[in-house]
């Protein structure tokens, strides 16, 4: 399996998080409207890890199985977990200044989606998204 990994520390990180998702999504041939999906939530996803949880990392991963192809995000940080998962999950629920969106919105533009978060102990989030072609 091929994988990126990138970092999560800065708005800059951001930016490079979104080209890299979107060659990636090129790459497995999504359509643009597939492309537009994954990095959008690639992009939420790592917000909120740089907000919510001081940073942590990205992985990009190519996935190959059964005849499919298509790209899984994983991101973790090192912050302090989610507190309300379920909450957060819902639309309009945000601890910050933004529209809570972000959690809800990912998990929607993906077809896998899971979270492993722990009080104290971060948060990984995993979101696939396969071909439809």
């Amino acid at each position: 399996m091929e994988e990126h990994v990138y970092p999560v520390q800065s708005e800059d990180d951001l930016l490079t998080i979104r080209h890299a998702v979107r060659a990636v999504s090129r790459q497995v041939d999504f359509p643009i409207v597939d492309q537009t999906r994954v990095v959008t939530a690639a992009s939420e996803l790592a917000r909120n890890a740089l907000i919510h949880g001081g940073g942590g990392s990205l992985h990009i991963q190519l996935l190959h199985e059964g005849g499919r192809i298509g790209v899984r995000l994983i991101v973790s940080d090192d912050g302090p977990g989610i507190d309300n998962l379920e909450g957060a999950l819902t639309d309009g629920f945000s601890t910050g200044n933004g529209l809570g969106h972000g959690l809800g919105g990912a998990r929607r533009l993906m077809h896998a989606f899971d979270v492993h978060t722990r009080k104290g102990g971060g948060t990984t989030v995993m979101a696939a998204r396969w071909s439809t072609r």
